[in-house]
């Protein structure tokens, strides 16, 4: 059954990579809105996974994201913060002990925990990612706007992928 599972987080690494370099860095929309939809991995990790192993992760689905999109380590700060962020956010949910050895899927936890707890896990990484990228705060206005409607659009998209994949 681990073994599995482990094929199955592998499999979904190199597939949500795939979709992020192929398709989704190639859908832009006034350059306001950025699909950033690798999120999703880390939103699909376990609850109880260590948190030492949650940051790996993360460093690993970020760097990948940056090698292809010749970016230094932007997507690899950002998706490193909301791995970090992410074990507090379930922490002050308050999820039953049910809930919290699970997958935190739309099936799994219920559609409006699934919305609260990916809609600002990607909002977090979205506004961090957008901020780093231009580091400076000239600007504000327009990098807030891209993040918040990046963010949206995003959270859409994960949660099709929710409906698709994990359907019942």
């Amino acid at each position: 059954m681990k073994n599995n599972r482990l094929i199955w987080y592998i499999v979904a690494f190199v597939v949500i990579v795939l979709i992020q370099v192929g398709i989704m860095n190639n859908l832009q929309f006034s350059g306001l809105v950025n699909p950033y939809f690798y999120i999703l991995f880390i939103l699909l990790l376990p609850v109880n996974i260590p948190h030492y192993l949650l940051l790996l992760l993360g460093f690993a689905l970020g760097i990948s994201i940056d090698i292809f999109t010749n970016t230094p380590g932007i997507h690899a700060s950002a998706t490193v913060f909301a791995s970090f962020i992410r074990p507090f956010l379930f922490n002050s949910y308050n999820f039953d002990e049910k809930e919290k050895v699970l997958v935190p899927t739309l099936h799994n936890i219920g559609f409006k925990s699934f919305v609260r707890y990916a809609l600002l896990m990607i909002i977090i990484h979205h506004f961090f990612l957008f901020f780093i990228e231009v580091f400076s705060f000239s600007g504000f206005l327009y990098t807030l706007i891209r993040a918040v409607l990046s963010s949206i659009f995003t959270f859409v998209v994960v949660l099709i992928s929710q409906f698709l994949i994990f359907r019942k």
